[in-house]
């Protein structure tokens, strides 16, 4: 076997070890910025569902979702990197809607390592 191919072997085994890991220690129930939101996370994505009655008009909010795993780099184009990034999102939502976002893109897939809900515009 070529170092080449030894060195692109033991760096695939890397990325998905750590992707299991994150896996694993990344799944369950995040904790919103809002307090009136709950935001529940699986394995490469979250949802996010607002019952903000006392809002003021105008205000809306966005899920954000932390993720780990290979994703273009914009500071190394055009190489794509192993680490952290933030996932897509569905743009912004009421505070009385519903909000979703992934980890999975066309130039990035990863585990979902944490999520929350900000004010995206107020």
């Amino acid at each position: 076997m070529s170092t080449t191919t030894v060195a692109a072997a033991r760096i695939g085994v890397a990325a998905v070890s750590a992707l299991g890991f994150a896996a694993v220690i990344g799944s369950g129930t995040a904790q919103a910025a809002p307090q009136d939101c709950v935001v529940t996370r699986d394995l490469v994505s979250a949802t996010a569902t607002c019952h903000d009655t006392d809002a003021p008009a105008g205000r809306e909010y966005a899920l954000i979702i932390e993720c780990t795993g290979l994703h273009l780099d914009p500071y190394t184009l055009p190489f794509i990197v192993f680490g952290p990034y933030q996932g897509s999102w569905g743009g912004s939502f009421a505070p009385t809607g519903q909000g979703s976002a992934t980890c999975l893109g066309p130039v990035q897939v990863g585990t979902a390592t944490n999520a929350y809900v900000k004010i995206y515009r107020d």
